[in-house]
């Protein structure tokens, strides 16, 4: 007995020497790591965070899961043009121009001298070769092929795109700021290995942008300046050597990291960023110095079922809407980054679209919160009567209630918004409750419609076929199956025959003034028949940098590109310099 309990603490002994090794070598190689980082000039190094959150698997422009920058810069694989958020145009990238020949024909022209980063020159060929990918297996653009019929090459220079009858220009144009290009003469190889090109992992990227991919780990990723990038002649070199993201596990980890300046840019949500200049001084700033401190560039939206009850009635949710206090969703759910949601599906502010906002139609045809205003409703025009326990009840009986709102849970800037939406409802004597699923059980009961009210983004990011892509998603029947089935927009199934036509005349006007008379007629649609209600804006990125080692990042004061990672945002890794 007394030896077996000798060998049970000879065990032990060696159990604990063996972690303790362990540690060790994990200590050592935590060190080597921290020492490798080190090795890197801080004043040729620029960290980001807020696009990569797990170990990196995948460099495919093509594939699921793509890691920073694949996912969102144009570091490593470029498109033929960027999206200016500040001016709605497209900027030039591997494309120096487009030019429509006639309404079905676009002609895009390539800068010279673009070249692969092995070497080979970069065509009109590869443009064309990339685009047809779409049409051959089912990637991420593949829908410009509902716009198109073909792309030719002309020359090496130009390729040129044939619109099909219908096509939405700027949903073409879109794509042509989306579509990363890549090297035909080294896809075609990966199209005839197993797998194909959606399952390559690429993790040696031949791109044509001005970085290339330098080391990856679980802990970060690493891309280096390409010192013969083809566009040093036409827009510079980068300032910092080295692009650097290191991968943080949550959001209070890479916010503190951006606060003690080991990030100097990032697209984090940081709950009220002004406190970290105004009340600790720190060198961090955001596009606007004051609320909202970000560009509104979506609009999450309550989509209400309007085909259940209660809610099939316009002035049921007419009253729902007047409700709903907007300012106090900004103030605490949006933590002041929102202005209060206007009664319309067109931003109002900050983008380019705001051109065609009308504060007219909204003033006549729109809400505001005003629970007077929503009780009027309920009691002269839908006749309803206070039951005992406060919630109206209409005069065939129906009462108005209980409905369930609901969004994903751990949403929580959407949970705070809901439970606002739900106390203010109660509080004019509409029944609402907040229910938060699991995000796959939400996201079932979205495309189904399995819902009474459910939050969500239509058409969200920020495109140049905003606000066509918004009314689109939100008013249009077409291509949407019946309740029960899978559908990616229009949840509610909501349907005024008037919205095709409207939408089909959007597509093909030119005329600004001619488009601004249409999105207003679309917009007093959505207005009198409330099939849904916006709640709050969101930028379409966060952009929040700290200048301790970089400074001369965009801003409001400093507006030579768009406040973003992706599309014009690469601009920023051109301007930026070393603070010391």
């Amino acid at each position: 007995m007394t030896s077996l309990v000798g060998v049970e603490k000879g065990w032990r002994w060696l159990g604990v020497t063996a972690l303790i090794f362990t540690l060790f070598l994990a200590s050592l190689f935590m060190t080597a790591v921290d020492v490798y980082a080190q090795r890197l000039p801080r004043n040729e190094t620029l960290y980001k965070a807020g696009l990569q959150w797990g170990p990196p698997s995948s460099f495919n422009p093509f594939g699921a899961n793509v890691a920073w920058p694949i996912n969102n810069e144009l570091l490593i694989y470029e498109t033929l043009f960027a999206y200016n958020l500040l001016t709605g145009e497209l900027d030039p990238v591997l494309a120096r121009s487009y030019e429509w020949v006639d309404d079905a024909t676009l002609v895009v022209t390539l800068h010279d001298g673009t070249r692969w980063q092995d070497g080979a020159p970069l065509t009109a060929s590869d443009v064309a070769y990339t685009v047809s990918l779409g049409d051959k297996y089912s990637v991420n653009f593949s829908p410009i092929w509902d716009h198109l019929t073909g792309v030719h090459v002309l020359d090496d220079r130009r390729v040129q795109f044939t619109l099909s009858e219908n096509a939405h220009k700027g949903m073409v144009l879109n794509y042509l700021t989306t579509i990363r290009i890549v090297p035909e003469h080294i896809w075609v190889e990966i199209e005839a290995q197993e797998g194909g090109i959606t399952q390559f992992a690429n993790l040696n990227p031949v791109g044509s942008g001005p970085y290339r991919l330098l080391r990856f780990s679980p802990e970060q990723i690493v891309v280096e300046r390409d010192d013969n990038y083809w566009g040093k002649g036409v827009y510079g070199t980068p300032a910092p050597r080295f692009i650097v993201h290191p991968i943080f596990r949550s959001n209070d980890a890479g916010n503190l990291a951006l606060e003690r300046a080991q990030v100097d840019l990032s697209q984090q949500f940081v709950p009220e960023v002004w406190k970290m200049w105004e009340d600790r001084g720190l060198p961090v700033s955001t596009w606007f110095d004051e609320a909202p401190y970000f560009i509104p560039a979506s609009i999450p939206t309550l989509f209400i079922n309007v085909h259940k009850g209660a809610l099939a009635n316009p002035l049921v949710r007419r009253a729902l809407a007047y409700a709903i206090d907007y300012e106090r969703i900004a103030e605490t759910a949006m933590s002041r980054y929102s202005p209060p949601a206007r009664s319309s599906m067109i931003i109002p502010v900050g983008v380019p679209e705001q051109a065609y906002f009308s504060e007219e139609l909204v003033e006549e045809h729109g809400w505001r919160y005003d629970p007077a205003e929503a009780v009027r409703i309920l009691e002269e025009e839908l006749g309803a009567t206070k039951g005992p326990d406060g919630i109206y009840v209409l005069p065939d009986g129906t009462r108005l209630g209980p409905f369930t709102v609901q969004c994903p849970f751990g949403w929580t800037d959407w949970m705070t918004a809901l439970e606002i939406v739900a106390e203010s409802a109660r509080a004019v004597g509409i029944d609402v409750r907040t229910e938060f699923p699991e995000q796959p059980v939400w996201n079932d009961r979205l495309q189904t419609g399995n819902f009474d009210m459910i939050l969500n983004t239509p058409a969200g990011g920020y495109t140049p076929a905003h606000p066509w892509l918004r009314f689109r998603d939100v008013l249009d029947i077409r291509g949407v199956p019946e309740m029960g089935s899978i559908a990616f927009r229009n949840w509610n199934r909501y349907e005024n025959p008037r919205v095709a036509e409207l939408l089909d005349q959007a597509a093909v006007a030119t005329d600004e003034a001619e488009l601004a008379r249409i999105y207003q007629e679309l917009d007093k649609i959505f207005m009198q028949d409330v099939p849904a209600i916006p709640l709050m804006y969101r930028p379409w990125e966060f952009f929040t940098y700290n200048e301790t080692y970089w400074t001369n990042f965009p801003s409001d004061d400093n507006p030579y590109t768009s406040p973003l990672h992706n599309h014009t945002g690469v601009r920023v890794y051109f301007n930026v310099r070393p603070a010391q």
